[in-house]
This record gives structure tokens, C-alpha cells and sequence, in this order.
């Protein structure tokens, strides 16, 4: 059968862009539909632009530090609106390059909505239909709102940060993961009085318990106010004068209350069901190894499956799915030993398992740990620490887990990852000769374990 294009991907984003990219060039004829701006969350409104906001907090800290290596400055002024106008050019700038990237590859942007009208068939806002041998859904994911709670629509998400034009005094987030600490690390430095909101006891479920303790530490230390145990059981007030109430009847004044409490995929009203494709119970498509759904001729990769909602997992997942329909040859995603990093201050950078994975995994493991003040921090007179943990298979020596807490730990675990990938025992960091001076070199001179 004939049709329009060979190729029609949903979504302009990291994995989207990727996957039409590398099958135009395999000689396919692709159609990309994108109805916000190219560029996806990661560029337009996720960890672009939150790492130039991350930078941007972390100036107070050098600036306060210098004086202890013998600078003197002037009182510093931070300009909030100047920052914003910077971050928007330079996103201006990636969508630009990104809007390139397809041109030049030959694949036909339309700025539209599209959904899924059938197997081979999909539907633009604009009232055409066009027809494709693969459908590739690259839809990503949207943030949650809890729409039960009274006044919610007084709350914002993460989206919305990006749009404020002044900093504001004060601040609540709700939730714990690492949306809400990175958020919660930059505002803090930049001058707002942040609190906040957790259900559970702790940030950042599901990493390492020392890595979680240590920054819960570190962040209060800061000055952030951390609520654990409670939740947000309404809002009332108007923008910019909200008042909080949390479940023991507490109330928080804020002028922004922002909801970071995870993100659901983004599949509501693209025609799926309809169309035979299987979504599990949060929305997420269901998809094999090679990104294919339950319909043979429609794929999706990225965070609308739920796998791994990292946006260099998108772009591994939508290259190999080009590779495997357009490239003649089958790739299929290892999503095991995926190193990533949380940009909080201190940040962290972490690779492998967990100790408490590790030993719910029935293994017999040893377990190395140091925490030191950096180098850095003799002069600068900065309380804060560092943390390295090592987790370790006895019976074999491979390394398991790398966990780091720290400055530039996020730089640190992208070469770690690259040592586990290959099988890195205890044995081959301990022959590595360590670069002196540097934090990192803790990872190869770490020899007494402290649990096994």
C-alpha cells in the first residue's frame, strides 16, 4: 500500500527529533508533528534550562567563597529578569538549531496537533489525515496535578517556573523528587525562603539511603525548610498571596506554591485505545524491547512508555528504533547500569544499585564510604561535604553501585558509568593511579570497607 510518508512521528522532542533524523537518513520519507515548540521538555521547559538556573544559583555561593582565596567584591545584586531574558535566548537558539537539524535532513515539520486515527493514519488539527507505514508516538510527559485538592488551580509545576519574571520571596514545593530538590537548591541560592513538602520521610525515593540522608542534610543546612510526613490538603488566597494548609491544619504563606510530584505520560486524547494500542494503569504505552506496541505499525520511545524518563534514554531508544525499522538491522535498548545525576546543591551523580537493592537481591556485598570536606572548602570556609559510596559483590569483586554526593559529581558518574558498563571491579579502581589533587580520586584510594 502507498502512503503520504513512510515515517509519522508525534512529538519533536529529544527522542522524536532522533528517531526522524536517523530515519530520513536511511532514505525515509518523515513527517514530524510538533504543536508547541521544537525541542521537547528537556530543551523548551526541563534540564536546559533548569541547568542554567542551577548555574546560575550556585554564583552566591562563589562569590561568598571567593573571599576566603583573597577577593574582595562589592555587595552583590542578582537580576532575576536578566537571568530569564538570558535563558529564553538561548532556548530561542536550541529550538532554532533543532528546527535545522530536521531541515536539513529532509524531514517535513507541521506545527500542529496530531493524533492517531488508525494503524496506518494520523489526524492534524487542521482537519487532513495522513497516511504512514510507521506511526512513532515521542509525546513525553506532562507534570501532575492532583485535581481533588481544593484550590489547586492556585499551583503551578515546573513549566511554570520558567515563565516567572521576578524572584519571588517565598516558595513551597510539594513533593520530593529530583524536579522538587533541584528547584528547591536553585531557588534557595537565589534568594527565595524555599519550604519544602513531603508525604514521605525523606527526598528522593529510590536512591541511596546515605545519598538521601546527606543531601536532606545539606539542604538544610542552606536554609531550606524540609516538612516531612504531611501533605497539602488545600490552597485559598489569589497569585502571588497563597495560603498553604497542610494536614495537621498548619498554614504556610506563599506567593508561588509549585507541584513537583512526578509526571504522568503524556497520551490523553491521542486516539490510542481506539486504535489498538495497550496503556497500562498510569497511562504509560506499552511497548516490547524494540519500542514496538501491541499494533505492529506504531512504536513510541521516551518518557510516554515510562521506562527509564531520562531524555538520553529517549534519544538511545529513538535512534535504535530508526536502526531497527529503517536501518535493516534490530537494536534493541539495554536500560540496565543507566548513570544519572540530580542537580541539587551539592549534586548528586549515581550509577548501578543501591546497597538496599543490592542486598534485597540476596547478595553478600561489601560497602566502602567516605565523607570529607573538598579541598575547596579549607579557604572558602564552606560546611559543606562530600559523600562517595561504593557498593561491591563479594563473591565476584564487581562493583555494583557508585554513588557520589558532591561538586562536579555529576561530571564524576559519566565515567563511572563507562568503568560498570565494562565490568569494573573493586581490584580495577584500586590499580587506577589517582589524580591528586581532585575529590574524585576518593574513588580509587578507598580500601577499609565499612559493612560487608
Amino acid at each position: 500500500m502507498a502512503h503520504d510518508v513512510d515515517l509519522f512521528v508525534i512529538g519533536a522532542g529529544s527522542g522524536g527529533v532522533r528517531a526522524g533524523r536517523i530515519s530520513a537518513g536511511y532514505g525515509a520519507r518523515v513527517m514530524v508533528a510538533e504543536d508547541y515548540r521544537v525541542g521537547g521538555t528537556c530543551v523548551i521547559r526541563g534540564c536546559v534550562p533548569k541547568k542554567l538556573y542551577v548555574y546560575a544559583s550556585r554564583f552566591a555561593d562563589e562569590v561568598d567563597e571567593a573571599k576566603g582565596f583573597g577577593w574582595e567584591a562589592g555587595e552583590p545584586r542578582f537580576d532575576f529578569a536578566a537571568l530569564k531574558a538570558a535563558k529564553d535566548k538561548e532556548i530561542d537558539r536550541l529550538e532554532g538549531a533543532y528546527r535545522n537539524t530536521l531541515g536539513n535532513a529532509g524531514v517535513t515539520l507541521v506545527e500542529t496537533r496530531a493524533t492517531v486515527a488508525g494503524p496506518h493514519a494520523v489526524r492534524l488539527a487542521d482537519g487532513r489525515t495522513v497516511t504512514a507505514g510507521t506511526i512513532l508516538v515521542a509525546t513525553g510527559a506532562w507534570p501532575y496535578l492532583p485535581s481533588a485538592t481544593p484550590g489547586i488551580h492556585l499551583a503551578e509545576t515546573s513549566n511554570d517556573i520558567f515563565e516567572w519574571t521576578a524572584l519571588p520571596r517565598r516558595v513551597v514545593i510539594v513533593g520530593g523528587g529530583y524536579i522538587a530538590v533541584e528547584f528547591a537548591c536553585a531557588l534557595s541560592r537565589m534568594g527565595s525562603e524555599v519550604t519544602v513538602v513531603i508525604r514521605r520521610d525523606k527526598v528522593l525515593r529510590g536512591f541511596d539511603e546515605d545519598l538521601r540522608d546527606a543531601l536532606m542534610n545539606e539542604m538544610a543546612q542552606s536554609g531550606i525548610r524540609i516538612l516531612t510526613g504531611t501533605d497539602v490538603v488545600g490552597l485559598d488566597g489569589r497569585p502571588g498571596n497563597i495560603n498553604v494548609t497542610l494536614l495537621n491544619g498548619d498554614g504556610i504563606a506563599a506567593e508561588h506554591v509549585v507541584y513537583a510530584t512526578g509526571r504522568v505520560p503524556n497520551t490523553k486524547g491521542l486516539g490510542l485505545l481506539e486504535a489498538g494500542v495497550e496503556l497500562d494503569a498510569d497511562g504509560a504505552i506499552r511497548v516490547d524491547r524494540f519500542s514496538r506496541t501491541a499494533v505492529p505499525s506504531i512504536y513510541a520511545v521516551g518518557d510516554v512508555t515510562n521506562r527509564v524518563n531520562l531524555t538520553p534514554v529517549a534519544i538511545r531508544e529513538g535512534h535504535a528504533f530508526a536502526d531497527s525499522v529503517f536501518g535493516g538491522r534490530e537494536v534493541a535498548v539495554d536500560h540496565s547500569g543507566i548513570p544519572s545525576a540530580v542537580f541539587s546543591t551539592p549534586e548528586i551523580g549515581t550509577v548501578g544499585q543501591t546497597e538496599d537493592e543490592a542486598r534485597a537481591l540476596g547478595r553478600e556485598i561489601v560497602i566502602f564510604r567516605t565523607s570529607f570536606r573538598p579541598m575547596k572548602a579549607t579557604l572558602s570556609g564552606s560546611p559543606s561535604r562530600t559523600l562517595m559510596k561504593l557498593v561491591v559483590d563479594k563473591a565476584t569483586d564487581r562493583m555494583l553501585g557508585v554513588h557520589i554526593l558532591g561538586e562536579g559529581a555529576g561530571e564524576m558518574i559519566q565515567c563511572v558509568g563507562i568503568a560498570m558498563r565494562m565490568g569494573a571491579t573493586k581490584r580495577d579502581f584500586d590499580m587506577t593511579m589517582a589524580v591528586h589533587p581532585t575529590a574524585a580520586e576518593e574513588l580509587v584510594t578507598l580500601r577499609t570497607p565499612v559493612a560487608g
